[in-house]
């Protein structure tokens, strides 16, 4: 009798799933801010609200074209015309150069993840991106943890939905968080944007469509899908708006899920096995993503987080001491100085916490977010903010010293100080020469590019011998005269892109290519070529993660979570760890041996070796 009814509730079940008919209108990477996307949304939003038999929209990210508030709030103003719900997630451009740091995705559509129910089938969609940094995609630590509270409180048997930005595949460095979670449960299909073409997948069994772009690219309009629950299938049709919808080409069937263990390749840890010296004293896994480097103090470990948490662990187990909330996410590298930690939020505000407690000494509020990060001289510390402003405060105080106002696009790194000025670059084209005692301009640079994605801004300046180093996006080594500004050399010879560090005596700019290679260069006002090149087989690599030397090793970390130490005079590799599968933030270097590390996953860890 148990048996035949557990048979009668499977096919309730199952005859449900076959009743449920709807459709909804899938939409995605509408870039508003670029060319057309404006126009091309607004046509679209016209054309959804002439459908009278939809239910509701999904739109799969990239909703703008830089992630300014500016966009943002363009695009929320076009899709609040909408007649029918929508549910909305960005994408690597509305984070990757959002000038708030994701604060105002989440302002302007409250959320930037979602789940819902509808006519039986569970939603979910998740945030991603990379994050202010350049990087792969990345489902973020907050949002994994939050889908396994969702999957937590899903029958095993209830159908899934899921969306995201990027496919399911090697286009997240963190792909599997996803795939290993949801092939757990009754997952139907998944869909998304990020390629801008109409196309099926299948993502370690997972039946997935990827949407076309809203925009028109090289056609007179543009268009996007409608999805029909039809039965035991879903169909996808493109819509152009004005037009009849074309005919189906993808079709789904919808039936309970089973896993056929296919697998992508995971992260390769052998690396550990071959460097066996290198340990993880301790490690912290914190619940959202760290994109900055932490400090320490004589006691603690401190950093903040995305959703703007300030964490300070003890230094010897890793163990948490105390938190600060913010309300913002935090991309700022905090410092420890007089007894303070000091770091900026996407909330729009500079603040001082004790130490020792955690307790908020001072708070300096600015217009938008700060996700530079700060540097101190003197009685001062020097940060720049997205409020087109840079600021001089006192360090006891938080009261301002002086601001300069005139900065193009939004600040994002660590400025330099170098012979009284403080030199830093924003995502508007230019570096920025400031007198350090005034905050008056001595001078601007920029690479000729018209194209802000070109910006230095997020390579940290090195100097030496009055000459300014830095790499932009452009993929040059560029020299440039401290006094004046004036360009004394560039050379693209092996493509260092925004990773470069000073050797510990200043006779060489070390670099990171984008493709296995650390390069050294002369410290001098001519060009004077590459000095050497060592393969240290990292493979290929985009991310800003600075060169640090310190007793006789060069550290640096990769995209693929692993810290590499070479020794610069043989040029070979001393040693080298794998964390986990995302982005390595610049290393804290206590001394050769010891190393503070952070991950874009939300890994802290205490590294050392006995190399």
């Amino acid at each position: 009798m148990k048996t035949y009814f557990l048979f009668l509730f499977a096919l309730v079940i199952s005859l449900g799933l076959k009743a449920q008919n709807f459709k909804y209108a899938f939409v995605t990477d509408t870039h508003v801010g670029s060319p057309t996307g404006e126009e091309d949304l607004r046509r679209t939003v016209a054309d959804i609200n002439e459908l009278k038999d939809i239910d509701f929209i999904i739109i799969t990210g990239d909703i703008t074209e830089m992630g300014t508030n500016s966009e943002l709030g363009l695009a929320k103003e076009i899709l609040s015309g909408l007649k029918k719900p929508y549910h909305i997630m960005p994408g690597n451009h509305d984070t990757g150069w959002s000038e708030s740091g994701g604060v105002r995705f989440i302002k302007e559509f409250g959320y930037d993840k979602f789940t819902f129910d509808h006519n039986g089938y569970r939603f979910i969609a998740c945030a991603s991106g990379p994050y202010v940094r350049m990087s792969d995609g990345h489902m973020p630590r907050d949002a994994t943890v939050w889908l396994d509270s969702v999957l937590k409180a899903t029958p095993k048997n209830m159908p899934i939905v899921f969306a995201n930005h990027y496919p399911l595949d090697k286009s997240l460095d963190n792909w599997y968080e996803g795939t290993d979670r949801l092939k757990k449960y009754n997952i139907q299909y998944a869909i998304c944007g990020h390629g801008h073409n109409n196309r099926p997948y299948k993502f370690e069994g997972i039946e997935a469509t990827m949407g076309r772009s809203n925009l028109r690219a090289k056609d007179s309009i543009g268009g996007y899908n409608i999805v029909s629950m039809n039965g035991d299938s879903v169909f996808f049709q493109t819509k152009k708006p004005t037009q009849t919808i074309l005919p189906v080409w993808r079709s789904i069937a919808l039936k309970t899920f089973k896993d056929d263990n296919t697998k992508y390749a995971r992260p390769d840890f052998t690396i550990n096995e071959k460097y066996a010296n290198t340990k993880e004293l301790w490690i912290y896994h914190s619940n959202a993503n760290v994109v900055n480097t932490p400090a320490y103090s004589a006691n603690n470990v401190i950093f903040g987080n995305s959703l703007g948490l300030v964490e300070a662990l003890n230094k010897k187990t890793g163990k948490k001491v105390w938190t600060f909330i913010t309300k913002g996410a935090i991309y700022s590298s905090p410092i420890v100085v007089n007894n303070l930690v000091i770091l900026g939020s996407g909330d729009g505000t500079i603040y001082a916490l004790n130490e020792k407690t955690g307790k908020e000494v001072w708070r300096k509020e600015t217009p938008n977010s700060v996700l530079g990060s700060p540097v101190v001289s003197g009685n001062n510390v020097y940060i720049g903010g997205s409020d087109n402003s840079f600021r001089a405060l006192n360090i006891k105080t938080g009261k301002e010293v002086w601001v300069f106002n005139e900065i193009e696009g939004t600040i994002v790194d660590k400025p330099l100080i170098y012979q009284g000025k403080i030199i830093f670059g924003s995502w508007g084209r230019h570096l920025y020469a400031l007198d350090i005692n005034t905050g008056s301009l001595l001078w601007k640079w920029n690479n000729g590019q018209a194209n802000r994605m070109f910006s230095p801004a997020m390579v940290t300046p090195v100097a030496y011998n009055g000459i300014v180093y830095i790499a932009a996006p452009d993929r040059y080594l560029t020299a440039i005269d401290a006094n004046n500004g004036n360009t004394l050399w560039r050379n693209k010879e092996a493509t260092v892109r925004e990773s470069i560090g000073l050797s510990s005596d200043s006779s060489m700019i070390y670099g990171k290519t984008m493709q296995d290679e650390i390069v050294a260069y002369k410290t001098q006002s001519q060009d004077p070529g590459i000095l050497w090149r060592y393969n240290a087989g990292f493979g290929y690599e985009h991310v800003p993660s600075m060169l640090i030397e310190k007793d006789g090793n060069v550290f640096f970390g990769t995209k693929n979570g692993v810290v590499y130490a070479i020794d610069p005079k043989k040029q070979s590799t001393t040693w080298a760890h794998k964390i986990d599968n995302s982005m390595i933030n610049t290393v804290n270097v206590i001394d050769g041996k010891n190393l503070i590390v952070s991950t874009m996953d939300g890994k802290v860890v205490w590294l050392n070796t006995r190399n």
